[in-house]
């Protein structure tokens, strides 16, 4: 092969890595989130930007990075998707940040609430661990056939799956009777 064949076999490959892709599901990822008791911890959907604002305050969106209209239509999305794919959620949890308790009201799938240990971390990571065995410990005690989404962030789904996620990823989980978080599937539908 000559260098410039080459060449382009290598940019067509790392095209086609680099490519939008509207969003990955499989049929298995589906079919483990409609089974009772599933868990889908989801990352916030896109809100452009990294960390927060210097001046951020957890009791004003104003401080804090926010969904942008992308993101937004994202989480709208996500929560048809569901709707589409027949699942019915039980319990819909979120972090207090802004960015996370709109995106879990624009699923439109349930009453949200809060839940703490779902706060982001990213500047304050002496509270990684406490934060992720208060989530375990809180789904643990959970009824077995509810099926919940746990809205977070980045920091806090690598915590307790041990992988990343983009923005409105989600992955769908199971806490075995030790504890341990089980994966099931993932599902990403892009902003």
């Amino acid at each position: 092969m000559t260098r410039t064949v080459t060449a382009l076999l290598i940019v067509f490959a790392l095209m086609s890595f680099a490519a939008p892709r509207t969003g990955t599901a499989s049929a298995d990822a589906w079919e483990a989130m409609a089974r009772p008791g599933a868990i889908a911890v989801m990352r916030h959907a896109y809100a452009p930007g990294y960390s927060d604002p210097s001046n951020f305050r957890l009791d004003d969106c104003a401080t804090q990075r926010n969904l942008n209209d992308e993101g937004r239509d994202q989480a709208r999305r996500i929560g048809a998707a569901f709707r589409e794919n027949g699942i019915e959620i039980d319990r819909v949890l979120t972090s207090q940040w802004c960015r996370s308790s709109e995106t879990a009201e624009l699923l439109g799938l349930g009453t949200v609430e809060p839940l703490p240990s779902l706060n982001s971390f990213f500047e304050a990571r002496h509270l990684r661990d406490e934060q992720t065995r208060a989530t375990i410990e809180f789904l643990r005690n959970q009824p077995e056939d509810q099926r919940m989404v746990l809205v977070s962030h980045q920091v806090n789904i690598s915590a307790l799956t041990g992988r990343g996620t983009a923005s409105g990823e989600f992955i769908i989980i199971d806490i075995t009777p030790d504890g341990e978080v089980e994966i099931l599937g993932e599902i990403l539908i892009r902003h």
